[in-house]
Parts: structure tokens; C-alpha cells; sequence
């Protein structure tokens, strides 16, 4: 192994040997690094150059029936043993849990190390240079313009190592890279108004990041598209929603299809494995084990193996996420903690393809803040976007809301698209429901 793999290995080892001598009867500990650095142009200014390495050591306590969790940020020898004595003994005074207790030991992975596509040694490599070089890319996109008014282009990298060990078995570490750049950019409207967007994109490699050129002509492209925006009609229509912003409603989905929400009494998912909920067309699958995926990972935050797990097939509930102490709470096998890489059941058409073929619908580009209920599902989000008519695109939309409830809403998925987005871990494509009710003008 790399030494800051068996560097950190050996400050979790340690910890738990520290907390096993001052009277723990379990320890799980995990150490982590992570060095990350970040450069901004605004204006052409350049407003921003930072890079920081952080280190720190958890550490999950179980003494005399009773737990807790610590974290410091010191991990010289003489100072990780005068807190691990601290832990350990401000442990004791808290109340008993019996249903916490480590995963069994069966659940953990085994041997050998995951190839899990997630390291570029070029990430680390990257200097000053390269990373000037791609915001000056992005800044001649973003100039030049008598529409725009100002702009700011930026790129993020970070390389992150961490560790487990644990008591009964666990030893395990984990490597990954990352690189992103994007920008946004403010509009000058005839009427005033000052419409803005964004765009970033980027992934575990350094090839996974857009060309500074796209990044400026997205950029500009979805900004310009709000201009003239207006309020929305009231409507009872479909609702098309774009891929960038398509995850976000799933996140809301899945938000409460946990164990601990549904312990806790705060979950629409309760008692619903087996059932039949949502559309046939919505199947997802959650796989950390995704080669080069965003949320990829050889084991979770307990140290549960990573392995692909059906969430929903054909609109029927497989699974939830469920931790081992929740689960312990409410008598289910554990799965994982929870939500990583997403792989949809897709169907044959892109967004385009889509809206060229809808009669009436309103295209959903982005959404404008809202809440939805865990416990119901009710839900109501402030969106943008445009009325589509006959295949084509009306003034854009500015304000307005969508209202429901979200098992009702994924019932009613009559289409799923073949146009994952690539920059988050929820891929999501293009999705189309049917009988959504918007309020507006």
C-alpha cells in the first residue's frame, strides 16, 4: 500500500488499541486525509487560491453497553492517547444502548483491494499552470459578450485517502481523486431583470472534466434561455424534467427510504418492501461498486461491503437502506447506510427526442427551493422552465410551482430517458409524468 494508506491504517490501529487499554469493549475507528485546492476567476480577476490538508480519527465507542462517537484533528501519538482516555471515559457516563453493537464481522469485505476506477495520479499532479490555463480557457468563452455583465469560472481538485479498523475484524482502506471545473455567468435583460446560471462538471479523473470551451458555451447557453422569463400559467400537464435537475427530485424520493427515517416514524416507506408503489417504468438499482462512479466505494460508513442493491424494479419496492443499528431496532437485515452511485432502467429516447414528440407539457429546467414531507410525500417546489407546445419551446418560465405528493408523482412516470446526466451520482435522465398540477398566473 502507498504509505499515507498505511500511515493512516496504522493511526486507526492505533486508536483502537488505545481505547481497548482504557476499557472499551469495541472500537471502531476510521483516520482519513484529504488535500484539496481551489482556484476562481471573477471578472478576470483572479479572486481566489486556496489549498488546505486536513487529517482527522473517529472513533465509534462501545463501553460497558453504552456508545459514542469523537473525532479530533491531532493525530500525534501523545495527543490521540490523551483523547481516546477522554472518550472512553466520557463514554461511561451516558446512558445504556443494547442495540448498539458492531456489524457482523460476515458483513465486511473480503481481502484484496477494489479497483474501483476512482484514482488519477494526474489529479495530484496538476499545478498552477494547468489549472490557470483551464479558467483562462473558460474566461475567453465568457468575454466578449455585451449581454453579460460579469462571470466567475472555477476548478477544484482533491485527492482523499481514508481507513478503518475495528474490533472484530475490519481493516480497510479506501483511495480517491477528483476534478472540477465550471463557471456562471449574469445576463443583462432588456427589461431589467438579470438572469444567471451555471454549469460545472468533472469526476474522479482528470478527463472527466468539460473543455473550458463547453463549459463557457453551456454556460451562457442555459442563461440566455431565461431571459424574457415570465410567470407561469396555472395548468394541469405533463411535466418533463431536464436531467441536470431530475436528480434532485429522486433524492427527495429516496430521502426517507431508510431505516433509521422509518424507525423514527418520518418515512412514506414504511412497510413497503414487496410493494408495488411507483410506475412500472422507474427501476433503479444502487451500485458503489460502479467502475469510476461519483459515489463509488469498497465499503460504507459501518464497514458493510459494498455490493449492488435493488431499490425499486418495475415500480416494486426491493429494498431500503438500512443500516445494522436501525435495522437491529426494527428487526431487518442490514443493507448499507446509504445512497451511492444510481443505475436506472432507461428507455430509448433522449430529451430531444422527447420534446419534439409532447403536444402539451411544461419543461422543467431547474427548480427554485420548495420542501417535501417525508412522512407523506406531499410535496410543493417553485421551478423554471418553458411551456412546450407541439413539440416546441414557449418563453421561458420564471415562476411557478409544482404541488403533489411524490409516491402519486412517480406512479404517474409514463417515460423514462436514455440520457443519464454524468456529473452526479444519482444519473439521472430525462423523466416525464403525466396529470402534474402547476399553479402561476
Amino acid at each position: 500500500m502507498p504509505e499515507t494508506a498505511d500511515l493512516l491504517l496504522e493511526r486507526a490501529s492505533a486508536a483502537v488499541e488505545l481505547a481497548k487499554a482504557a476499557g472499551a469493549a469495541h472500537v471502531h475507528a476510521g483516520a482519513s486525509q484529504a488535500r484539496n485546492v481551489e482556484y476562481s476567476l471573477r471578472d478576470g480577476i483572479l479572486e481566489k487560491v486556496q489549498e488546505d490538508v486536513a487529517r482527522s480519527v473517529r472513533l465509534s465507542l462501545y463501553v460497558d453497553g453504552r456508545y459514542s462517537r469523537h473525532s479530533t484533528s491531532d493525530l500525534r501519538p501523545e495527543s490521540l492517547k490523551s483523547f481516546v482516555d477522554e472518550a472512553v471515559a466520557m463514554t461511561r457516563v451516558l446512558a445504556p444502548d443494547p442495540d448498539r453493537v458492531l456489524p457482523d464481522a460476515a458483513l465486511y469485505p473480503k481481502g484484496g483491494t477494489l479497483d474501483l476506477g476512482v484514482v488519477d495520479s494526474g489529479v495530484p499532479a496538476l499545478d498552477r499552470e494547468g489549472r490557470m490555463a483551464r479558467l483562462k480557457g473558460m474566461e475567453a468563452g465568457l468575454t466578449g459578450h455585451e449581454d453579460v455583465i460579469s462571470w466567475t469560472a472555477g476548478i477544484t481538485d482533491s485527492e482523499n485517502w481514508s481507513a478503518a479498523v475495528n474490533t472484530n475484524g475490519l481493516s480497510g482502506t479506501h483511495h480517491s481523486t477528483s476534478a472540477w471545473c465550471g463557471a456562471e455567468v449574469t445576463l443583462q435583460d432588456p427589461s431589467g431583470a438579470r438572469p444567471e446560471d451555471w454549469f460545472w462538471g468533472g469526476g474522479h479523473h482528470l478527463d472527466s472534466m468539460p473543455s473550458p470551451e463547453a463549459v463557457a458555451k453551456k454556460c451562457l447557453e442555459l442563461a440566455r434561455a431565461r431571459v424574457g422569463s415570465a410567470k407561469g400559467p396555472t395548468a394541469k400537464t405533463k411535466m418533463i424534467i431536464d436531467p441536470r435537475s431530475s436528480g434532485r427530485l429522486v433524492s427527495r424520493l429516496l430521502g426517507p427510504a431508510n431505516a433509521r427515517s422509518i424507525q423514527q416514524g418520518r418515512s412514506f416507506w414504511v412497510d413497503s418492501i414487496g410493494k408495488k408503489l411507483f410506475s412500472d417504468k422507474l427501476s433503479l438499482i444502487d451500485n458503489p461498486l460502479m467502475k469510476g462512479g461519483h459515489s463509488s466505494r469498497p465499503y460504507d460508513g459501518e464497514g458493510l461491503a459494498s455490493r449492488p442493491l435493488p431499490i425499486i424494479e418495475n415500480g416494486v419496492v426491493k429494498n431500503v437502506y438500512v443500516d445494522s443499528y436501525y435495522g437491529r431496532k426494527l428487526g431487518m437485515a442490514p443493507t448499507t447506510g446509504g445512497r451511492t452511485n444510481l443505475l436506472w432502467g432507461t428507455g430509448d429516447r433522449d430529451l430531444a427526442a422527447i420534446l419534439a414528440d409532447v403536444d402539451d407539457a411544461i419543461y422543467l429546467t431547474s427548480w427554485l427551493g420548495g420542501n417535501a414531507d417525508g412522512t407523506t410525500g406531499d410535496f410543493s417546489f417553485g421551478l423554471r422552465g418553458h411551456r412546450v407546445t407541439k413539440g416546441e419551446l414557449g418563453p421561458p418560465i420564471g415562476e411557478m410551482n409544482v404541488t403533489g405528493n411524490l409516491i402519486d408523482l412517480f406512479a404517474a412516470l409514463i417515460e423514462v430517458g436514455n440520457d443519464n446526466y454524468a456529473y452526479s451520482s444519482t444519473y439521472s435522465p430525462t423523466l416525464v409524468f403525466e396529470g402534474v398540477q402547476f399553479s402561476g398566473a
